[in-house]
């Protein structure tokens, strides 16, 4: 029996649900910090400024490794470096549970954000040469909503080990799968389907779009109505096919700005409602730690909803989604400077803002996939990443500022502010519709007729 004639292997998707875990723990690993932050600051009698700026460090260094990692995997591959990050993750997690200073406790933090830095911009990787098209964006909506599975059952699982134990063992206990999920990345998932025993042709052929495939057909003209192009400022692009166009690029930028804002707005939220859970709404421990799952519930629901929405829905346009989510969190900001007391109604509250955050969430990451060469997604990736971690260090830190002079309504305000510059900038960009497969565009191809986006 040859390959062709072999039933399709659906291999693909055990690689989806290796980096949802492997993704998921290094989730898990950073969300943490917020939930002890009430113990380690009284503890080593920390401020509000001091606890935004020890959650900023860990973005801060992780930002610094995203371009020169994206250059990595482009250059070296993907396999022994993504499985080097994700064991030097849980050696870091594992390191916070044995500091014994503030000094000691910024370092391993700093230190967890440069290894967890890498593993994102690897998995954006392997989704954009192990999935087709038209199943991107569903596949970045699995890895983005690990992420936010990790928060989902981190306050109540962590609130329960402080309560039998103390803060220091949920880094102890929380190293330990990370090490299991880099024994199975290396074992099973190679950097390309086609180096994949597990893989077979057939499926192969499908993940790269090879005309007579198996697998659904998709038509040659986009789908949807034509106003939605209008709006979305829709183009045929040449897609960016080397490092010099790419940083040339106003779309690679914007989209950079808008993931700045909108992970600023994600992580503040992981970093401080627990904070605010307790300080606020006087919760206790238990009673905080299931509030503060509600809105991670609600991002699961968002990432896969926003997902299937991007591919199908919208045809693989992508700033539909990024517009909803912007829009609508400047919305649902507003509704938090009047949340009620009751755990239920505002778990409701948290878990519909968690959705509506969440459903553009993933696209931010994807949109790159349209604008460059296969070889140099890595590279565009790293960009829009490393804007992404900088509002990771920059928004929690802003709201430890406000909260130092001010009250939560100001932070509700100024994350509000963060969504409608998001909203804002989005519109500037262009929806990229590329003339032909991006898989099959090799770097050296020949400028066409067709301009490069740099808009």
């Amino acid at each position: 029996m040859n390959d062709q004639s072999k039933p399709a292997s659906r291999f693909r998707w055990v690689v989806a649900t290796l980096f949802f875990l492997a993704y998921m723990v290094a989730g898990a690993d950073r969300a943490n910090i917020g939930v002890v932050v009430p113990f380690i600051k009284q503890e080593y009698a920390l401020s509000n400024t001091d606890i935004g700026a020890l959650a900023s460090l860990f973005y801060l260094t992780y930002a610094v490794v995203q371009i020169p990692a994206g250059y990595l995997f482009s250059r070296y591959g993907i396999r022994k470096f993504l499985t080097g990050s994700l064991i030097l993750t849980s050696l870091s997690t594992l390191a916070i549970g044995f500091t014994s200073s503030v000094l000691q406790l910024k370092v391993a933090r700093a230190v967890l954000g440069a290894a967890e830095g890498p593993i994102n911009i690897g998995i954006v990787s392997i989704i954009n040469r192990w999935f087709p098209a038209h199943e991107k964006g569903l596949a970045t909506g699995i890895f983005m909503s690990s992420i936010k599975v990790a928060p989902a059952f981190v306050p109540p699982l962590c609130a329960v080990i402080v309560s039998l134990y103390g803060w220091r063992e949920v880094f102890y206990l929380f190293a330990i799968p990370g090490f299991f999920i880099a024994a199975l990345w290396w074992w099973l998932v190679k950097d390309d389907p086609s180096q994949s025993r597990h893989c077979t042709q057939q499926e192969v052929s499908y993940i790269q779009e090879t005309p007579g495939a198996s697998g659904p057909k998709r038509a040659t003209e986009s789908k949807g109505p034509s106003w939605i192009d209008t709006f979305i400022r829709s183009r045929d692009v040449q897609p960016l096919a080397d490092n010099k166009t790419i940083l040339r690029s106003w779309n690679v930028w914007a989209c950079a700005l808008g993931y700045f804002l909108l992970v600023g707005i994600t992580y503040a939220i992981m970093t401080w409602i627990p904070t605010y859970l307790i300080t606020v709404k006087h919760y206790s421990v238990m009673k905080m730690g299931m509030v503060a799952a509600a809105p991670w519930v609600g991002a699961i629901i968002g990432n896969l909803l926003g997902g299937w929405l991007s591919d199908r829905v919208f045809d693989k346009r992508r700033k539909p989604a990024m517009l909803i989510t912007s829009f609508s969190t400047v919305v649902m900001m507003y509704v938090l400077l009047n949340s009620p007391s009751e755990p239920a109604l505002l778990a409701g509250v948290f878990l519909l803002a968690g959705i509506l955050l969440n459903i553009g969430y993933s696209t931010f990451l994807v949109y790159p996939m349209g604008l460059a060469t296969k070889d140099k997604v890595p590279f565009a990736a790293s960009i829009v990443n490393t804007g992404g971690s900088l509002g990771g260090a920059f928004a929690p830190f802003v709201v430890g500022l406000l909260l130092d002079t001010y009250n939560w309504d100001y932070v509700f305000g100024f994350l509000g502010l963060c969504s409608l510059l998001t909203f804002i900038v989005v519109l500037t960009m262009i929806e990229p519709r590329p003339s032909h497969p991006i898989a099959s565009v090799e770097a050296d191809q020949k400028p066409s007729a067709v301009a490069h986006v740099q808009a």
